[in-house]
């Protein structure tokens, strides 16, 4: 799968949290979401990603991002579970928004393509819930396979997902649909999601990588008018930053409202990520 890899790079290697290739062939960068402790955004990895991106908002040559994840079975399961439990029993407003505002400027740079500067692209070969559901939408291109699952279980726990995922869906599937995606907690197949127009590219399992060599092939022939295209579309229906900073501030007021019941169901679903992440 690497063998073609020119360069690697890694960064925070006391966490471990990202891992970045390049193929400078393809003015390709990947980015490899490591899942340590577990598969989730930790503070660590939201930190990485932002530092990366202005890495290469200034650099020259790189024309396409991918994000994808280095754990088997798992793209991204979301929030940081275990911090939101301890910040939340600590009534510590302050940290719950500096976690939430670094997942929005993650999300908002990856939904710009860093100020029109590339293609963002995420290859999802395992679930994407929550968080991770929210970020892989951000994308300008979603590619997946066939296995992988998608969805917003944060109502299980009293909860909405606060970080774009209403500003994203309503967009791709309408306001009535997107309602009924967040408020039912259900986990979508890629296949239901490649139907509902959120999934644009769907492979068999195995197949997700030469997807994403062969989705850049396709757009390289008309790149100018497939990226212009696309910054149109940002102007008819924009997603503000505006937009996610306000829904986030009503999520962390609404987080610091759980009960002990609904953080018990929240510790759960943390043992249920750290035993994917020991699979």
């Amino acid at each position: 799968m690497y063998n073609n890899l020119q360069q690697e790079k890694s960064l925070n290697t006391v966490d471990q949290s990202l891992n970045i290739m390049y193929e400078q062939d393809k003015a390709l960068a990947w980015y490899y979401m490591e899942g340590n402790p577990r598969p989730c955004f930790t503070p660590e990895l939201l930190d990485n990603i932002l530092a990366w991106y202005d890495e290469i908002r200034v650099s020259q040559g790189i024309e396409y991002i991918v994000a994808a994840s280095k754990f088997d079975g798992a793209f991204n399961l979301g929030g940081d579970l275990s911090l939101f439990t301890q910040l939340i029993q600590a009534q510590d407003k302050a940290g719950l928004l500096k976690y939430a505002t670094a997942c929005i400027d993650v999300l908002y740079h990856t939904y710009t393509s860093l100020e029109h500067k590339v293609t963002t692209i995420s290859l999802v070969q395992g679930d994407a819930l929550g968080g991770g559901f929210e970020g892989a939408m951000s994308s300008d291109v979603l590619i997946a396979e066939c296995s992988a699952k998608m969805g917003m279980p944060e109502i299980l726990f009293n909860l909405f997902p606060g970080m774009g995922a209403f500003s994203l869906l309503s967009r791709k599937v309408g306001e009535v649909k997107a309602k009924q995606m967040i408020l039912s907690g259900k986990l979508y197949s890629a296949e239901e999601m490649y139907h509902l127009g959120i999934v644009d590219v769907l492979v068999e399992d195995g197949q997700g990588v030469q997807a994403v060599y062969d989705y850049i092939k396709k757009e390289n022939r008309v790149s100018n008018g497939i990226r212009s295209f696309r910054q149109a579309t940002h102007c008819c229906n924009p997603v503000t930053y505006d937009e996610l900073k306000k829904i986030t501030t009503i999520w962390v007021d609404a987080a610091l409202k759980l009960t002990p019941k609904d953080l018990r169901m929240m510790e759960r679903l943390v043992k249920r990520q750290s035993a994917k992440a020991n699979y």
